[in-house]
């Protein structure tokens, strides 16, 4: 294959565009085919990935999405004697208020008529609710489990809040390692015939063809395709403009933390937790006056929104720890390849996650100098779902907006769009992941009415 002439050009070579190659390499044998991206693959926004999983979503569309990623992810799981390091621990969802009925209608709704038999309820401190003392995902349970007891959280989770009174432990999910994922599928389609360029894309002119100009090792160049994939992640909408089409898609940065907890404040077989009520940070006098001297962070002063991560990094004799705060939520921002980062965040992340387990407080002010704090785009359409499959300009596919689930939603992300891009067929929830959806009066009504749009 000519590097500069080629049945399929995917541009983006993070998690979602290497894995929509690999299903179209692998899974339907289109070798004549080439990735191109200015950056190394899984550079950028892939490189900051929380390396999550679950398939809870207020939605059963995504709950569908979701547990397609997770059956394509065990699969690979299976295949490479678990290369990508998948763990099933769960996520851990807490939160201080008694039956908070409106979390619990959300949890009903996202799985639909499978919640009588996947949402067990835990009301006393006798349950026979089952801890994730393993991290085998073969071996872990499925569904939800919501205790609704205090002392039975205390029992299990003794360095929480004594005041958390309500967790929804969501058992199909866990860690992964995006990195190990992109490297197995990078490696698995080169064997098919697939390749990769570095290389930047300035232009898309189509004819009979696409002719797309490149700036590589200094030179330009065209390489000329039949169909294009647009996996261009916080720059989608700008490779889409190239074409001359809109996308509805805004950039959100969100930043993390991550360092050595030498002090074992948080237990290494403790699930992927998120503090889900809102708080107004404490500050003492002196803090207050800085921050409120810099228009840019005076937001820290004011009530925050809940949804703080907490997870131990690097399995269960590790030592690290990681932390994150999607508090940007409504920030948006042209995206560029090297984000300025809040010099606050580290310090905020810290206090804020202090909050569920206190014993990270030891750490205020005196972070570990072995430390990195990171941060990538949550590129995401108003209603948080992904833009998968055929784009309006004919030849186009898209396999992008997918916010901060990049790397658990890759797999079923690419397998979709490959499908697309060969007319083979494809699930029935695929059509509401589409452009399509946006001709579904019904759904988008629906949708705009609902609070969550599954953003933790």
């Amino acid at each position: 294959m000519k590097a500069n002439d080629v049945d399929i050009l995917v541009i983006g070579a993070g998690i979602v565009g290497i894995a929509t190659a690999y299903y179209l390499a692998v899974q339907h044998k289109r070798s004549r085919l080439l990735i191109v991206d200015e950056s190394q693959p899984m550079a950028l926004t892939s490189a900051q990935s929380g390396e999550n999983y679950r398939n809870w979503w207020p939605h059963p569309t995504m709950a569908d999405f979701t547990n397609h990623s997770t059956d394509l992810m065990e699969d690979i799981a299976r295949r490479s004697d678990n290369r990508i390091h998948m763990t099933r621990r769960g996520y851990f969802l807490a939160t201080r208020e008694e039956r908070p009925e409106e979390l619990l209608q959300q949890l009903f709704a996202g799985y639909g008529d499978q919640a009588a038999a996947q949402i067990r309820l835990h009301e006393g401190i006798t349950s026979d609710y089952a801890p994730p003392l393993s991290a085998d995902w073969q071996a872990a349970p499925d569904g939800v489990d919501v205790l609704l007891c205090r002392d039975l959280i205390q029992k299990y989770y003794p360095a929480f809040d004594k005041e958390v009174a309500t967790g929804l432990h969501i058992r199909r999910a866990g860690d992964i390692s995006g990195q190990q994922l992109g490297q197995y599928m990078l490696e698995t389609m080169r064997l098919s015939g697939a390749q990769f360029q570095q290389a930047r894309v300035l232009g898309i002119a189509k004819a009979e063809r696409f002719d797309v100009d490149v700036l590589a090792d200094g030179a330009r160049q065209t390489i000329k395709a039949d169909i294009i994939v647009n996996a261009a992640g916080p720059f989608a909408a700008q490779v889409a403009a190239m074409h001359g089409e809109e996308l509805p898609i805004v950039n959100v940065l969100q930043q993390k933390i991550a360092f050595a907890d030498r002090n074992r404040a948080v237990d290494r077989r403790m699930p992927f937790t998120i503090d889900l009520d809102g708080q107004t940070l404490a500050w003492s006098d002196d803090e207050r006056e800085a921050l409120a001297a810099a228009p840019e962070f005076a937001q820290l002063l004011a009530p925050m929104p809940g949804s703080i991560h907490c997870r131990p990094d690097g399995g269960d004799h590790g030592e690290w720890i990681k932390l994150g705060w999607a508090f940007n939520a409504e920030t948006t921002t042209e995206p560029v390849r090297e984000p300025e980062l809040n010099p606050y965040f580290p310090e905020v992340v810290l206090r804020a996650a202090s909050r569920l387990q206190p014993a990270l407080a030891r750490y205020l002010g005196a972070l570990p100098r072995d430390r990195v704090h990171y941060g990538g785009y949550y590129p995401m359409t108003k209603e948080n779902w992904p833009l998968l499959g055929a784009a309006r300009t004919p030849g186009v596919f898209l396999a992008t907006a997918l916010s901060g689930y990049g790397t658990m939603g890759a797999c079923a992300a690419g397998d979709l769009c490959a499908r697309a891009v060969v007319g083979a067929p494809v699930p029935a929830f695929a059509r509401s992941l589409s452009l399509a959806r946006y001709e579904d009066k019904a759904l988008m009504d629906g949708l705009q009415a609902t609070a969550s749009r599954g953003l933790l």
